[in-house]
């Protein structure tokens, strides 16, 4: 499947900083194993307004910068390093729509030099909240972040059902065994494993939502980590999927059990998410939503 490549700016490098030893964040699906995800319009993108100019009183760039999901009818869930490190004027819209990508190109040939007015084409302006506790240790990075939306505006776009959340400590209430045998699926808008060409090696595609297998590899107190080897047919994150679903069939429900922080550069071996059933990560979401 063929996806334009994502613009990639000096601000939105810094909101990827490292979070974990020598590990790198914003990843995205593979194009092996992988397909598209026009049924999981819970999973939205990130789309950043700033300025990099001398005049900050109005944004001069837009761009899609991460992956998410709805997990209620006003709150969108992300990662804290996708929503860190902006200027001052950073605004911060979740759009639902399948091609984000190909939505953000046709609303800049309408809207050419306005980035708010692209930014209002295609999503929904919301306001950023971060764990207080991020950039935490390695151990447990807090790296979490809702967006807070009007809701009538969300339901006036699109049609979507929030994410089903798990309930506490439910991926170590499967055991060893429990987490082999479970499905999981990782879903976003991020690029493609890494590529070699002439200019050296790329991350092509992106903007697209897609979605591909995974296979359970270890659990930690405040991680998830997830198998994305070809051979064993799973598919994969990369960049741009950071802040995104990764879900598991839990007693027959689609879960969404971890967000999508970081992995391997290349992005071939594998994925670590942050998990949601997790006390402090629970502690995070308890004011904005309703926990099971």
């Amino acid at each position: 499947m063929t996806v334009t490549p994502v613009r990639v700016g000096a601000v939105l490098a810094a909101a990827c900083a490292l979070v974990a030893g020598a590990a790198l964040p914003s990843s995205a699906i593979n194009s092996y194993n992988a397909a598209p995800a026009p049924e999981r319009t819970e999973v939205g993108a990130l789309v950043a307004t700033w300025d990099n100019d001398d005049d900050p009183a109005t944004p001069d760039r837009v761009d899609w910068v991460c992956s998410g999901t709805m997990i209620d009818a006003d709150t969108f869930l992300t990662a804290a390093h996708c929503t860190t490190d902006w200027p001052e004027n950073v605004r911060f819209h979740v759009s639902l729509d399948q091609d984000v990508e190909g939505g953000l190109a046709a609303a800049a040939e309408r809207h050419p030099g306005d980035p708010a007015a692209v930014a209002r084409a295609v999503a929904v302006e919301g306001v950023a909240h971060n764990h207080p506790d991020y950039p935490g240790p390695a151990s447990d990075t807090h790296d979490i972040s809702v967006i807070e939306l009007p809701a009538d505006r969300m339901a006036e776009r699109w049609s979507f059902t929030p994410a089903v959340l798990p309930s506490a400590g439910a991926l170590d209430a499967l055991r060893p065994q429990g987490l082999k045998d479970t499905s999981f699926t990782v879903a976003g808008y991020g690029t493609q494993e890494s590529r070699r060409g002439p200019g050296g090696h790329t991350h092509p595609g992106g903007g697209v939502r897609l979605k591909a297998p995974v296979s359970f590899d270890a659990l930690n107190e405040a991680w998830v980590r997830l198998a994305m080897t070809k051979p064993q047919g799973n598919g994969g994150a990369c960049y741009g999927d950071s802040g995104g679903p990764n879900f598991a069939e839990l007693d027959g429900t689609l879960t969404l059990v971890g967000t999508t922080i970081t992995g391997d550069g290349p992005c071939y071996a594998t994925n670590v998410a942050y998990r949601l059933d997790s006390g402090a990560a629970r502690d995070f979401l308890a004011p904005y939503v309703t926990l099971p």
